[in-house]
């Protein structure tokens, strides 16, 4: 079924309605968002909060029923190509996008807009790409062009300019550099169940490699922490916080979470669990922010010491990356640190119990294959189900923003 552009706003909205329990306004924010971007594209809606709980709901159903731009019906049922050549040669946007963020276009743009003979210039493009490879970036929803000029988005504008905080390029940059080239032996890994990364050639795994390098591994968790901020913003605001006095982030990279608690709940001091080789960076970012007095490090591998105790343990984007052993472990790790009453907080892109609407999560699991030797991603009932053999006696799924959710387990 494809949704044809004569009406097909208004047919969409009556979908939703009828398919969704989202209300009118949020369905039709979510419309105009997805107009906004490109009336039918499919694979590039702005799905990230603008329609709360439901997102991955209304992302998934955009995608099954792409708005499109031919045709004079409201509704057709009959089969077309073009989600699956949309998906199939998704390689082409998504490496100009990539390639742009290689360049720094964006960062560029942010000191205002440019001409195409300026931005050949001053990035080194070939007379023969330049104007293709720009306008592709506005045909894609990355780029305005105005009077001959080109300029930023407001979504490139903030999210991938270099020198703002609230840049999530670091994650691009190294898809670009290593995820891009290893996915794409991902049928040798469907396989043969093997990582496809540094592993593949005998080369030094990745996190040895990172952790060797202290400026490649402050790189790397500024990375994270960009592409991870908003969930942690909504763990800090959503969560019962006032109950409890204490808590511990297990895996607390460069401390965004742990920061982003600390500073919406003045009552609680919190403790940031990581390699040694983290404190520096950790310490570094929690000073910036004005938190020190109230978070501290702690070194350690939660491999081969117990958390330190406290009334919430958090572990985000952690449990992924290993085996269902180990991710019971860690689980019970957990439980045995927090006391009667206490709380496990687990978040990451967390798969629907069904697993057939959280795409991005689906792909993260598959990310794993290629990334490690036994991780994997969950769905929210799996995880409540190590939860309760680890003795939490409540658990329960909320939702944060756009693929992630977090699972909650109280002892």
């Amino acid at each position: 079924m494809a949704f044809r552009a004569r009406h097909s706003e208004r047919a969409f909205f009556r979908f939703l309605r009828q398919s969704t329990p989202l209300s009118s306004e949020v369905c039709t924010v979510a419309i105009a968002g997805h107009r906004r971007v490109h009336p039918s594209a499919a694979g590039y809606i702005p799905m990230a909060s603008n329609v709360g709980e439901h997102s991955v709901e209304v992302h998934s159903l955009l995608l099954r029923y792409p708005i499109t731009k031919r045709g004079e019906n409201v509704m057709n049922d009959d089969p077309t190509a073009e989600s699956i050549l949309q998906v199939g040669l998704g390689f082409w946007p998504s490496k100009v996008l990539l390639s742009a963020v290689e360049m720094e276009l964006f960062t560029d743009l942010a000191k205002g807009p440019q001409s195409l003979e300026s931005l050949q210039g001053r990035l080194g493009l070939h007379p023969r790409s330049a104007r293709d490879f720009l306008d592709t970036l506005v045909a894609l929803g990355f780029l305005l062009r105005a009077g001959g000029e080109y300029s930023n988005t407001p979504a490139t504008d903030m999210f991938l300019d270099k020198h703002k905080s609230s840049y999530i390029g670091g994650m691009l940059e190294m898809a670009n550099q290593r995820l891009y080239g290893y996915w794409g032996h991902l049928t040798e890994a469907l396989r043969t169940g093997q990582p496809q990364n540094e592993a593949r050639g005998g080369g030094v795994p990745l996190f040895e490699a990172l952790y060797a390098d202290p400026a490649r591994l402050k790189s790397f968790l500024a990375a994270m922490t960009g592409v991870s901020h908003g969930a942690n913003m909504t763990i800090a605001s959503k969560f019962p916080w006032a109950g409890y006095k204490t808590f511990t982030d297990a895996g607390t990279a460069q401390g965004d979470l742990a920061v982003q608690i600390a500073l919406a709940n003045p009552h609680l001091s919190g403790i940031g669990f990581d390699l040694a080789e983290v404190g520096p960076i950790f310490e570094e970012y929690v000073e910036k922010n004005g938190v020190a007095g109230r978070l501290r490090f702690v070194a350690g591998s939660f491999f081969e010491q117990p958390l330190p105790k406290a009334d919430v343990i958090l572990m985000g984007h952690i449990l992924h990356d290993w085996g269902l052993d180990d991710k019971r472990m860690l689980i019970r790790k957990a439980y045995d640190a927090v006391p009667e009453g206490g709380a496990l907080i687990v978040y990451e892109s967390i798969i629907d119990d069904d697993r057939s609407k959280n795409a991005f999560g689906l792909l993260m699991s598959l990310n794993m294959l290629i990334e490690s030797t036994a991780g994997f991603d969950y769905t929210g009932a799996d995880c409540q189900g190590w939860m309760k053999e680890a003795g939490f006696r409540e658990t329960r799924v909320e939702h944060l923003i756009g693929p992630d959710s977090m699972v909650i387990g109280i002892r």
